[in-house]
């Protein structure tokens, strides 16, 4: 996951008639079978044969099927064979300066075995290119106190770290807060309007605290209005506390700009001078999404699973998002080999420049929106996997209907709640607790839910701190964080719990099977399942929530991120 925001609207400009879909050549007479572009195409000579029924005539009834029984298919998705394509994972990035980001050679390296793997099982997988706006911090950063001739430093990771498509540059300078508001620690909208830096020193260090809009919004309007760098410093809230690492969503700054934790900010607030000097490379790079659907299934109601496939820089990114990815490629696989014969199309998705805001989602997305919305409008629901084995997990669930009443959640669009419940009810049935998570758009989710489309998926935590009920509930230790590797070197095979991987990838194997058959709780399409609802389901113990709001896996998502 990254971490680029709070509010903001999906990216269109990234996503035009610039889209480059390179075909992969496929297995001859396979099993299944790709999009014919970037998405599939609508079979609209089917639907212009569709015709609407006579005025005043009842409408055919639902009809009522026995709920398809995920249980082969759950069966052959084994720990086993997810773990192997983590392993293949982390051989990549060893060979490949021990990452798969997008823009370096592990990302493409990732790309080739997922295509490799969906053809081997019979898919025709398809390859889309984008260009996007790589970054590269070049050396550590500094953020230190100065008091004439003494100079105190902060410790970089712990007290702050460098934002994405940060600036470079090395100065002295003194810091002015900007309409901090720190009386209303909710409220806080530091920074995300130019009238905010009337009467700004022009050549001073801008202090801004997170929330309400993106954080390239805030360093823009600093750089404006004549800052020489920009700490954002966090909230405040419960679970809002800590240094943190951001993005700015594209290389819009020239100038250094960096997250702290509330504690540094709240020491700075009332003025003191500061060295800020970071050094990082920007420039466009090409990188990838990978696409693979089922040959059989109705086109015209598709469900869609994705989960991004590119880790950070600074390590092999084997829970983020080794696991998502490795346990969505498996249910593929395993679906394939089964010969399942969905009545809704199948597509499976593995997203690029995930870490960099979103841009691999936000790409395919925009380009339907602009190139082809009937394609757009076929999508049923969207289904979301992004860290689904973190060492010290949680079973979170999306809250799609934000009955957990988070601060950066939203209710999410009609169906999503439906979707929360099917998860619920699979992991109560497996004997399973879960939780909710803010449904907050801060992962590849973002740019579909933007688009009115039901979504839903899972997640196990990030840097957030589980709590003691959630340690009880879900084993593992209190006061710790749910992935203490998050977007670090550690984040390798070592850093993901099997039962956590083992139970997501169940869960993962259920929805794809459960939706294949039938959408009709989501969006009243197909047969009814028995026993099924379009409700969300009961409300859980509040307690074992998510009160980090994604875990603190705040990668510049979409909707408002502390």
């Amino acid at each position: 996951m990254n971490d680029r925001s709070n509010r903001r609207p999906a990216q269109r400009g990234r996503a035009g008639a610039a889209t480059v879909a390179l075909a992969v050549a496929a297995l001859a007479g396979g099993v299944l079978a790709p999009p014919a572009t970037a998405g599939p195409v609508a079979d609209s000579a089917a639907l212009a044969k569709a015709k609407p029924g006579k005025p005043g005539k009842p409408s055919k009834p639902t009809r009522t099927v026995t709920a398809p029984d995920s249980r082969a298919l759950q069966k052959a998705v084994t720990l086993r064979g997810v773990r192997s394509h983590l392993r293949e994972l982390q051989k990549i990035a060893d060979q490949n300066d021990g990452n798969r980001a997008s823009g370096n050679p592990g990302y493409r390296a990732s790309r080739d075995y997922v295509v490799r793997t969906l053809r081997k099982a019979g898919y025709r997988p398809s390859v889309q290119a984008f260009d996007f706006d790589y970054f590269e911090q070049l050396a550590p950063a500094t953020l230190a106190r100065v008091e004439g001739a003494t100079t105190t430093p902060f410790a970089e990771g712990t007290d702050f770290a460098l934002m994405d498509y940060s600036g470079s540059g090395d100065l002295t300078a003194a810091v002015q807060a900007v309409d901090l508001n720190l009386g209303d620690l909710a409220g806080s909208t530091s920074g995300c309007e130019a009238a905010d830096f009337a009467g700004f020193t022009a050549g001073s260090i801008a202090l801004i605290r997170r929330g309400t809009c993106a954080f390239g919004d805030k360093v823009v309007n600093a750089q404006t209005a004549g800052a020489a760098g920009v700490i954002i410093m966090n909230t405040g809230t419960e679970g809002a506390t800590d240094a943190f690492a951001g993005t700015l969503g594209g290389a819009v700054a020239r100038i250094p700009a960096v997250g702290a934790s509330f504690a540094v900010g709240q020491s700075l607030a009332s003025g003191a001078t500061v060295r800020l000097a970071a050094s990082t490379r920007s420039e466009v790079r090409k990188t990838w999404n990978v696409l693979a659907e089922s040959r059989q299934g109705r086109r015209s109601n598709v469900v869609m699973a994705g989960a991004h496939l590119d880790s950070v820089v600074e390590g092999a990114g084997i829970n983020d998002n080794g696991s998502g990815s490795a346990a969505l490629l498996e249910v593929a696989v395993q679906m394939a080999k089964q010969k399942t014969k969905p009545r809704n199309r199948v597509r499976f998705a593995w997203w690029g420049a995930e870490e960099k805001g979103l841009l691999g989602a936000e790409h395919y997305v925009g380009d339907l929106a602009e190139n082809d919305p009937d394609t757009l409008d076929e999508i049923a629901l969207y289904l979301n996997f992004d860290m689904v084995g973190s060492p010290n997990y949680a079973l979170f669930v999306y809250d799609g209907d934000n009955s957990g009443e988070f601060e950066d959640g939203a209710v999410g669009p009609k169906g999503s709640g439906a979707i929360e419940a099917l998860f619920h009810d699979h992991f109560k049935g497996a004997g399973l607790r879960s939780a909710e998570t803010s449904f907050s758009g801060r992962s590849d989710y973002g740019p579909f839910i933007d688009q009115d489309i039901a979504s839903g998926g899972l997640f196990t935590g990030a840097e957030g701190v589980k709590t003691k009920a959630q340690a009880k509930a879900f084993g593992g230790k209190a006061g710790v964080a749910y992935d203490e590797c998050y977007h670090a070197e550690c984040d390798d095979l070592g850093n993901v719990s099997k039962k956590a991987l083992d139970a997501n990838s169940d869960a993962i194997a259920h929805a794809v099977h459960t939706y294949a058959q039938s959408t009709w709780s989501v969006n009243r399409k197909g047969p009814k399942l028995r026993g099924e609802t379009r409700k969300a389901a009961k409300p859980h113990d509040p307690r074992l929530n998510d009160a980090a709001g994604g875990g603190g896996h705040d990668h510049g998502h979409a909707l408002p991120g502390n």
